[in-house]
């Protein structure tokens, strides 16, 4: 009996193979985020105000804001990230989910914290100061 040919079986391994790969790399940002709360908060909240992206009262408490987030991303489900950073998805090529996740947080949630007086520029230059400071925890291919 003649075996069935399956035309797209190796695409089917190279794209479960990506997969794969951005999973194993998604829980390693998330365990150094986790691991490292207190110095990614510290370099994000200096780089956003050095980028004059956010304007503070308190810059302690943005801090803390930052670090409490980092901690509690390892708790997140995979659903809920997908959902959070689901409008600016296609904001970059080949994105940093983690990256993705807090400039949305910025944009929808920081905005209305007390200690936060306004966010400037676009969901582009939040993202680009996020993860010139996330991209230094992502894995290298």
């Amino acid at each position: 009996m003649a075996r069935a040919h399956n035309p797209y079986g190796s695409q089917i391994k190279a794209s479960d193979s990506i997969d794969r790969e951005r999973e194993r790399e998604r829980r390693f940002m998330v365990q150094t985020c986790y691991k490292h709360a207190g110095d990614l908060s510290l370099k994000l909240v200096q780089r956003l105000l050095d980028k004059k992206i956010i304007e503070t009262t308190s810059e302690q408490a943005l801090r803390e804001i930052f670090e409490k987030l980092f901690s509690k991303i390892s708790d997140l489900e995979e659903f809920e990230m997908q959902f959070k950073i689901a409008p600016i998805r296609s904001l970059a090529t080949n994105p940093n989910v983690i990256s993705l996740y807090i400039t949305q947080y910025i944009i929808e949630d920081l905005i209305e914290n007390p200690v936060v007086q306004d966010v400037f520029g676009d969901d582009l230059e939040i993202y680009n100061a996020v993860n010139s400071v996330l991209s230094k925890i992502r894995p290298r291919n």
